[in-house]
């Protein structure tokens, strides 16, 4: 079924204590659109980079099964690109360079070949801009999942919510979900959220999971524990992505489809953080991530009591 992403692709520059990068590939668009192309194909996107972006990255996203028909090319602007720096314990993180460059203008055009998007994964970008991608559409997708970060709470909070009330699910972390319900409670917090009009949120946990919520319904969905994390940029974007791309494959809206979801999007963020960037996302075979996911399944299988007697 098809699927549009939205969001940017960039140029990251990345220090944690295993080690660390000159440019290399990144953004959310990137991350999302190469974890949901191993469920679903083409994943349609729509992003914007300047002329110092090379083919050969364009390429690489093709070879993936990225439509890249949406991707505008400003030749004579730079690309974005984010620089920052991890703490040991990899959950805390300095941002040292911040170059909106072509992200500060970008308008979103929709090719005509997209306007049949049944899915549509709206990554981090300004609120207004994510909104305009909806308003562009000539017939609404089936599903719209939303991810936002906690800067749009604080500079832009009335557009935040305005674009909040048009999506059907919300992904954000425990953090941003206290932020934006004022309520410490995680169950509180989606109580308010979802009152706001998503139907489904969920809330990441970073090593400790993802919730996921509807109505009076709630599913945990741990983190399988690594021995190894090297870098965890991308990862939430990563997650969103096996996530929107699962769904897209299999045309089911259900919660328990959408509890699915959570533990492909989960498992394919467990990979993304096993090497730098996405070097992991672009060498998976549909083996390792079979076997990925039963390891998750491992993890929240009880047998029942008169099994185990």
């Amino acid at each position: 079924m098809s699927l549009l992403v939205i969001g940017s692709v960039a140029f990251d520059a990345l220090e944690t204590p295993f080690g660390k990068t000159d440019k290399i590939i990144g953004g959310a668009a990137t991350y999302i659109s190469l974890a949901a192309s191993y469920s679903t194909k083409p994943v349609n996107l729509v992003a914007v980079v300047g002329g110092d972006f090379p083919q050969s990255d364009i390429l690489t996203l093709e070879e993936h099964g990225v439509n890249v028909e949406g991707l505008q090319i400003k030749p004579d602007e730079k690309s974005f690109f984010w620089s920052g720096k991890y703490n040991k314990d990899l959950n805390s993180r300095e941002t040292i360079t911040t170059e909106l460059n072509v992200l500060g203008s970008f308008d979103p055009i929709i090719p005509d070949a997209y306007q049949d998007c049944k899915y549509l994964m709206l990554g981090n970008l300004a609120p207004q801009v994510q909104r305009l991608v909806v308003q562009r559409l000539v017939n609404r997708p089936k599903l719209i999942v939303l991810d936002t970060m906690n800067f749009w709470m604080d500079s832009a909070p009335d557009e935040l919510l305005a674009t909040i009330e048009m999506v059907d699910v919300l992904s954000i972390n425990d953090e941003e979900a206290r932020q934006l319900s004022g309520e410490y409670s995680l169950v509180k917090a989606a109580r308010k959220i979802l009152a706001l009009g998503p139907k489904f949120l969920i809330i990441k946990k970073g090593e400790h999971g993802a919730l996921l919520f509807h109505k009076n319904k709630v599913f945990y969905a741990p983190a399988l524990p690594l021995e190894e994390v090297f870098d965890p940029t991308g990862a939430g974007d990563t997650f969103a992505g096996g996530f929107i791309g699962h769904i897209a494959a299999t045309d089911d809206c259900s919660f328990e489809n959408l509890k699915r979801a959570v533990i492909h999007g989960s498992a394919m963020a467990s990979f993304c953080v096993e090497k730098f960037g996405t070097e992991r996302l672009l060498k998976l075979t549909q083996e390792e991530i079979e076997a990925r996911e039963a390891q998750f399944e491992e993890l929240v299988k009880v047998q029942p009591a008169s099994v185990v007697a």
